[in-house]
């Protein structure tokens, strides 16, 4: 009988850079609704939804209250978008490096333990990773605030269509405020698990690791089933698993929290 490979510890996505990830998200969500809320309710207010509909009870988009509302939104929007984007590229250059360092640490450790001492530097390939991971969090950050205002317009304009009243304009601009929440937290758990398997992958490679086994992480509400039923299986860390007709590796899809344990090197035989 064939003994089990010898595996290195899981690479893990770091609960603290996730956490800090997302608070900080979170944070930003909150200042951009509260504002909104609190100066779509003042335009509202001063301009009550009635005035906006003909004597047909149809929106006309020259009514007073309308374009009142259209003006405020604009000039929110170009405010938290100007606001998201300088926070975009800071956070994302931060969390990129942060994954990176601590993925690289992880690593040695792990190699240390077989006798293994290397030391990391910045590769070309490693460096590529590491911008492009960059790129894609500047975009994610960047669009919370455009969807967010997208659908506020959206509700406003329902609303003064339908002549709702304040209350209720502001208890569907708190339930947005909870959906973009959630998204925000969607992005830096998502995120953080994709950088953490990225930049660990390229590291692995270099230092001559070619097979990993596949771990599915248990949790998640909705299991992909042949995540589930891979678990346990080795791959080629150049290639990966070819799961749900296409060629991928844990932590890398939507949602996917799988983790794997890279062979040690001279072990994968």
């Amino acid at each position: 009988m064939a003994s089990k490979p010898k595996t290195l510890p899981a690479a893990r996505p770091n609960v603290g850079i996730r956490t800090a990830y997302q608070k900080r998200l979170e944070t930003a969500v909150d200042d951009m609704t509260r504002s909104v809320i609190y100066w779509l309710r003042a335009n509202y207010r001063a301009n009550p939804p009635e005035l906006a509909q003909d004597l047909g009870g149809v929106l006309s988009m020259d009514a007073s209250p309308a374009r009142e509302m259209e003006r405020a939104m604009r000039l929110l929007a170009r405010r938290w978008n100007r606001n998201f984007d300088k926070l975009a590229v800071i956070m994302a250059e931060h969390f990129a490096k942060a994954v990176a360092d601590r993925s690289d640490r992880a690593l040695m450790a792990a190699l240390r333990k077989y006798g293994f001492t290397v030391r990391f530097r910045m590769t070309a390939t490693q460096n590529d990773v590491l911008q492009a991971t960059i790129a894609e969090n500047v975009q994610l950050i960047r669009s919370i605030p455009s969807q967010y205002f997208t659908q506020v317009q959206g509700d406003v304009m329902r609303a003064i269509q339908s002549g709702r009243d304040l209350a209720t304009l502001t208890d569907t601009l708190e339930r947005r405020t909870g959906i973009t929440r959630r998204r925000a937290a969607f992005i830096a758990r998502d995120q953080t698990n994709k950088a953490t398997a990225a930049l660990t992958r390229v590291r692995q490679q270099e230092v001559g690791v070619t097979k990993a086994v596949w771990l599915h992480s248990g949790g998640g509400k909705e299991p992909r089933p042949e995540h589930v039923a891979f678990s346990g299986q080795t791959y080629d860390v150049a290639k990966g698993a070819f799961l749900e007709g296409k060629w991928t590796w844990p932590g890398v899809e939507p949602n996917c929290r799988c983790v794997s344990k890279a062979v040690v090197p001279g072990f994968d035989s």
